[in-house]
């Protein structure tokens, strides 16, 4: 059993029968009345994405978690398959519990978050960024470059972002794996 002290980005929780991931928190101390903290909560089972606030000491029950690293290997329909980096066991995992699948190039090595008790995969960790090729761009306009003006382009894994109108079909570019968003190109 853990606190409301002890709430920290990734910590895994059980709540409302079912197992989450806190994505994001804040301490709150009004000048008036008790302490609390908000979360952002992510569901590890369907993906479900829900506020909650929790009183100050609140006990929470935490779930023992372990972080093991994999190479993704394919996606087939629905299911990723990942590698464990070392003893070479597969396993695959739904899209769902994937945070950018549309992200993940064959080859790129994430994290996996499984449940110690049940050894069951819980989500997958991925990079805080990204490199991958433009497969397809418009063109960009010589002149229409006065203001942060952004066109779509198609990525090597069949991605779609906006990028700025100077990226060309060939490129390689740095992608923010939170935010789905265009960071830098990138030196070939």
């Amino acid at each position: 059993m853990a606190s409301t002290s002890d709430i920290r980005n990734g910590l895994c929780i059980k709540f409302n029968h079912d197992i989450y991931k806190i994505i994001e928190f804040l301490h709150v101390k009004p000048g008036k009345g008790p302490a609390f903290v908000r979360t952002k909560l992510k569901s590890l089972t369907n993906g479900k994405v829900l506020d909650n606030t929790f009183s100050a000491g609140h006990k929470i029950d935490d779930v023992r978690v372990e972080t093991h690293k994999f190479q993704f290997l394919y996606p087939e329909g629905d299911q990723y398959h990942f590698m464990h980096a070392e003893t070479y066991e597969q396993i695959s995992l739904h899209k769902d519990i994937l945070d950018a699948p549309d992200l993940l190039k064959e080859g790129e090595n994430v994290m996996v978050i499984i449940n110690a008790e049940t050894e069951a995969p819980l989500s997958v960790d991925m990079p805080a960024s990204v490199v991958l090729e433009v497969t397809y761009a418009e063109p960009g306009v010589k002149g229409n470059t006065a203001t942060n003006a952004t066109k779509p382009a198609k990525l090597e894994t069949g991605a779609s972002i906006n990028v700025p109108l100077f990226i060309n079909e060939g490129d390689k570019i740095k992608i923010d794996t939170a935010t789905g968003s265009y960071l830098e190109r990138v030196k070939q």
